[in-house]
């Protein structure tokens, strides 16, 4: 009995020379460039290991080892929550942990240069806060650290190109000779340095914010789709289809080998995307990059001599469930929703991203778009990404009001359409609707408020001035009228912020703005309809008339229902919107109910892209890039957020569902088929699965309907058919709650 209180009294005074007070921001003594790696490491005592909850900050990102497992891969946000501050991890459950004597080690790469998703700090290094029951284990000088020089970061082969200020982290070079097994009993750290303490206000982190997303989704290894050896030494490793992905490679050596890995979304003109290279040491060994890379395709570089034993990878991405589907007798409109679904989780990590290549930038345009997608692809998981992204977005408003994006980062130059887009309808509201996050309306109601009444100025005539911003830009390509754009989209940006004043009590800025609204309908069409031309149009604009104006103008609710007819036919003659504006001129034709325009326009558009080897779309109308592949400029890259518009139109419009309330606890079914015979779609709630077919049978259109608990249904009779039977009840308009029901429309 005394000795085993003399064991637990050993064990106790461990832990508590172990404990401090507060964490402290630690760094190494060597010097820490961008794109180079630390490593930390600590042992001590645990007495009530199960309790542990751990909370980690670093800069950049961080894997986390415990008792010599791999516990957290690629920990860690890009900063920051605000100009100022960093995100901090809070681990709930630390695996591996024991009772007694343990040990962790924390990898660190610093990406150390401001990018258009990044701000680094002037300080690498960790904050490390494990609190049990009986005590903390914090960050603290009395921790080893180092510059773990296994790792470098290779040169760029364009140091001069746009990868220097549009992405953040850098190439990764490990060299196994220099390797350090972390997970080895007699792991040995007593010729390492002790860590060197940052005071806060030097090491630049501010305030830590609770990371807001789910760590990543990570799989194991699996072998790739076909592996083919190429006569210039390459190894082209298929993928099923567009991922993130780490590339694994086992292989026996002399030593000294160059290895090198990427995937064919590498070259991206003459930007370039992230590659691995490895330095072989004597005998068999293994490999995995700890860095993404995304692309249908994994090369290997690997000189003679060195026999390559095994070749897999490993997905990882952002962590939600695939939950909608959209289904139908037409195989493009199939394609088109799984290419959107596939491209839009391809643009999800850190941030919604335009492109998960060249720039991994949150640009708004795209992040509109995408938010909209996101409510008909994933479970509620990937709301959080859209919450992330807006609180960002307002906590960077500058001091006189403007907003910017790219942020977070170092931009700073406003885009106004993409930030009306933003705030407004599309943006802020539509994510309300999805979720009925009400708090996060409430959060940035008054920086929304400044931006759109002290930012932007009114004419006398009751337009809005224009603004030509840091970036006087409307979309992509030519023939843009730009004037008309903006006061379009000022419009629908007033249209969601009326929503959003009256849910959080401000009913004098609704009333407000619905005046605003009701001046700017008269002035605009007195100002821009064109009667001898029969549409709208800048009376300066002098290029080719604009598709993208006229769409904006029906989703601004400025064109009058008698003009619908002469606008259709507008857009049977002009196609210049890029394939982000391609989504809101698909739309204005299904809101004027030309449900077979869009879907025939919509085949026009984007049947290259359809029909392409690709899993994903891409960012111009047509792509000619590649490994070794120059193209034509402009043509941007094969993944890319804001084409994928299109899957939103098909559910929403096309299946006819759509919330009336919040999070879909009141929502509305109207299938509009138009040239399709039946239709399948699932939309996911926080209340379960809305599940929906229509087909048509004859001369009756017949819909099986699966209501999920707590929500209602508005069944709204389809375009072309005059009632609704459901149960023996005939009406125009069904309400309808939970359960499972056939309607037929005839």
């Amino acid at each position: 009995m005394k000795r085993l209180y003399f064991v637990f009294s050993l064990l106790a005074a461990l832990f508590c020379s172990s404990c401090a007070d507060n964490p402290q921001i630690i760094t190494t003594v060597d010097k820490i460039a961008d794109g180079q790696w630390q490593c930390f490491t600590k042992e001590f005592v645990l007495l009530a290991p199960k309790s542990a909850e751990l909370r980690i900050a670093a800069d950049t990102k961080y894997w986390l080892f415990v008792n010599g497992e791999l516990v957290v891969r690629e920990g860690g946000l890009k900063r920051g929550p605000t100009p100022t501050d960093s995100y901090c991890d809070v681990l709930s459950e630390v695996p591996n942990l024991k009772f007694g004597k343990n040990r962790v080690v924390v990898l660190v790469q610093y990406y150390g240069r401001n990018s258009f998703s990044h701000r680094p700090s002037a300080c690498p290094g960790i904050s490390f806060d494990l609190a049990t029951k009986l005590g903390r284990v914090v960050s603290d000088k009395s921790w080893k650290a180092i510059r773990y020089d296994a790792f470098w970061a290779p040169e760029d082969e364009n140091p001069k190109g746009p990868r220097q200020y549009r992405l953040a982290g850098a190439n990764v070079g490990y060299d196994a000779r220099k390797a350090i097994d972390f997970w080895a009993d007699d792991f040995d750290d007593s010729g390492w340095n002790n860590a060197v303490e940052v005071a806060a206000k030097d090491a630049e982190w501010g305030a830590f914010v609770e990371r807001p997303i789910p760590q990543w989704r990570w799989g194991e290894l699996v072998d790739y789709q076909s592996v083919t050896y190429k006569e210039d030494g390459v190894i082209e490793c298929a993928l099923p289809y567009n991922a993130h992905v780490t590339p694994y490679i086992r292989l026996k050596a002399k030593g000294g080998e160059l290895i090198t890995m990427c995937t064919d979304d590498y070259w991206i003109g003459v930007a370039r995307s992230f590659h691995t290279q490895y330095i072989a040491r004597e005998g068999e060994q293994e490999f995995e990059t700890p860095i993404w890379t995304n692309g249908h395709t994994v090369l290997y570089t690997v000189p003679e001599g060195v026999e390559v034993l095994e070749l897999k990878y490993r997905e990882s991405g952002y962590d939600s469930d695939f939950v909608g589907s959209f289904n139908s007798d037409n195989a493009f409109c199939n394609e088109l929703w799984k290419k959107a679904q596939r491209t839009l989780y391809v643009t999800m990590r850190d941030n919604y991203m335009d492109c998960p290549d060249r720039e991994r930038a949150q640009w708004w345009g795209d992040a509109v778009v995408e938010l909209g997608e996101a409510g008909y692809v994933f479970d509620s998981k990937a709301h959080l990404l859209t919450r992330k992204a807006i609180l960002e977005l307002m906590y960077w408003q500058q001091p006189n009001g403007v907003i910017a994006s790219p942020v977070p980062g170092w931009y700073k130059s406003e885009l106004p359409c993409q930030m009306l887009a933003s705030v407004g309808y599309y943006g802020f509201y539509t994510y309300y609707m999805l979720t009925a996050d009400n708090q996060t309306i409430v959060d940035v109601y008054d920086r929304v408020h400044k931006y759109l009444f002290e930012v932007w100025e009114p004419q006398n005539s009751g337009l809005i001035k224009v603004r030509r911003g840091g970036w006087y830009w409307g979309d992509w390509g030519k023939n843009i009228d730009k004037e008309v754009l903006q006061q379009c989209w000022y419009a629908v940006a007033l249209k969601g912020f009326i929503q959003m004043a009256r849910l959080t009590g401000h009913y004098s800025d609704a009333m407000m703005a619905e005046q605003i609204l009701d001046k700017m309908y008269y002035s605009f069409n007195e100002k821009y309809w064109n009667e001898e031309l029969q549409h709208y149009k800048t009376p300066s604009y002098k290029d080719v008339p604009d598709d993208r104006a006229q769409a904006m103008a029906v989703l601004a609710g400025f064109v009058p229902k008698e003009r619908y007819e002469t606008v259709r036919q507008f857009f049977t003659q002009y196609y210049n919107a890029s394939p982000y504006m391609e989504k809101y001129v698909l739309e204005a034709l299904c809101v004027m109910g030309y449900y077979e325009d869009a879907l025939k326009r919509m085949e026009q558009r984007f049947g290259e892209m359809v029909a392409s080897h690709y899993s994903t779309l891409w960012e111009g109308w047509e792509y000619t890039g590649g490994r070794g592949m120059k193209y034509k400029s402009g043509n941007g890259t094969y993944n890319h957020a804001w084409s994928g518009g299109g899957l939103t139109i098909l559910s929403q419009y096309i299946a006819g569902i759509a919330p009336i309330e919040p999070a879909f606890k009141r929502f509305s079914v109207s299938p509009n088929l138009a040239t399709l015979q039946f239709v399948e779609s699932v939309v996911p709630t926080i209340f379960g699965n809305i599940e929906m077919r229509a087909e048509r049978v004859n001369s009756q259109l017949i819909m099986t309907l699966t209501i999920p608990q707590g929500t209602t249904a508005q069944v709204v009779v389809p375009q072309g058919y005059s009632v609704l039977e459901c149960n023996g009840v005939h009406a125009p308009e069904l309400t309808l709650s939970q359960g499972k029901y056939m309607i037929i429309a005839e």
